[in-house]
């Protein structure tokens, strides 16, 4: 696999700080100005320009996960407390209560301003223009695992026991496309372009579905359950994106093979001494940053070698999250550190 298109900029750590406990999400506004990271503890904050804001104190139940809207207008946060609340400018507009059932999944339309959480085996899709709620999914056979919205808006995949359902975001009502497995879907991610539905599983396989091809691949042999997915923006000379896989404390990443009875075409990155926590490319780039329970965040060139090696944790990374132009990477610690690093283009 050969990629090289330039040389792999050099990040240097811009800011740093620390929260109260063990960082959950993080993620950038769609134009970048403003980074929000939860934490364990509950807290929420808020990055811009340099200056740290906080827009919830620690509550001592976690906060799970935390989105933007696709115009950055909403912040969305869901947690322990069964919660959903939704910041306009730092302003909260809107709780949902969900108690005693924990909010550990949350994503916003990429299109529209509406938001989907999970409660339980059901999914709930909220409208911020009504501030109603307008349709809530039942997944059935287990609680909710991953959701993940097709990046033109018409599709909602939902991810957990027995595999993938896919709703149409035209009808709400139609029956969904199921995805079926025996197993547990433990991750799961649509491609940038649409194309492609990667789900991770937990008896060790990967299962690629290509949108409107009733056969799916499905590739073996890895260590573990597969724990993270991540596609890259940007196509392989074979036309589809790169997928970057991890499972304990392996990557493995799957290029699609020209040869269409190949299939797909894996290439094993080592360098993790623990379970990776999270992975991710860069915008527009083949280059991939992974966290792990080790301390390192590591960042990988095009040439798929390690060509940064980060170690700013007391602990474990515990999440990382790119600046949408890609010059900023930012990372959480399992002991409560905020870091984010930057080119010479974010200085």
């Amino acid at each position: 696999m050969n990629l090289t298109t330039s040389k792999s900029p050099e990040f240097t750590k811009h800011y740093s700080t620390k929260l109260a406990d063990y960082v959950t999400a993080l993620a950038w506004s769609s134009q970048g100005e403003i980074l929000a990271a939860s934490s364990a503890a509950g807290e929420v904050v808020l990055w811009e320009n340099g200056e740290l804001t906080t827009l919830q104190t620690a509550t001592d139940k976690a906060v799970n996960c935390l989105a933007f809207s696709h115009d950055g207008k909403y912040l969305a946060i869901g947690g322990q407390d069964g919660k959903v609340k939704i910041w306009c400018e730092n302003q909260l507009i809107s709780t949902l209560e969900n108690a005693p059932v924990w909010v550990d999944q949350l994503a916003w339309s990429p299109t529209h301003n509406q938001l989907a959480f999970s409660l339980g085996r059901y999914v709930q899709i909220w409208d911020a223009d009504t501030l109603e709620v307008i349709a809530t999914l039942n997944f059935n056979d287990s609680s909710i695992l991953g959701i993940d919205w097709r990046k033109d808006g018409k599709y909602l995949a939902i991810n957990g026991y027995k595999g993938v359902k896919i709703w149409s975001t035209q009808d709400w009502d139609e029956e969904p496309f199921m995805l079926s497995m025996s197993t547990v879907s433990t991750a799961m991610a649509w491609s940038g372009d649409g194309e492609y539905l990667a789900s991770g599983n937990m008896d060790r396989t990967l299962t690629v579905l290509q949108w409107e091809n009733p056969d799916p691949w499905v590739m073996r042999g890895f260590p573990g359950k597969i724990r993270h997915l991540a596609w890259s923006e940007l196509k392989a000379p074979t036309g589809a994106p790169i997928l970057a896989v991890s499972s304990v404390e392996g990557i493995v990443l799957w290029e699609k093979s020209v040869d269409e009875s190949v299939g797909w075409e894996a290439q094993v990155l080592t360098n993790h001494v623990d379970i990776i926590n999270a992975i991710s490319f860069a915008p527009q780039s083949f280059i991939l940053a992974s966290a792990g329970a080790d301390g390192w965040l590591c960042l990988w060139d095009e040439n798929k070698e390690v060509s940064q090696i980060f170690t700013d944790t007391e602990a474990g990374f515990s999440t990382l999250s790119w600046h949408p132009q890609g010059q900023f990477l930012a990372a959480g610690g399992e002991q409560g550190e905020l870091i984010i690093w930057s080119t010479s283009l974010g200085n």
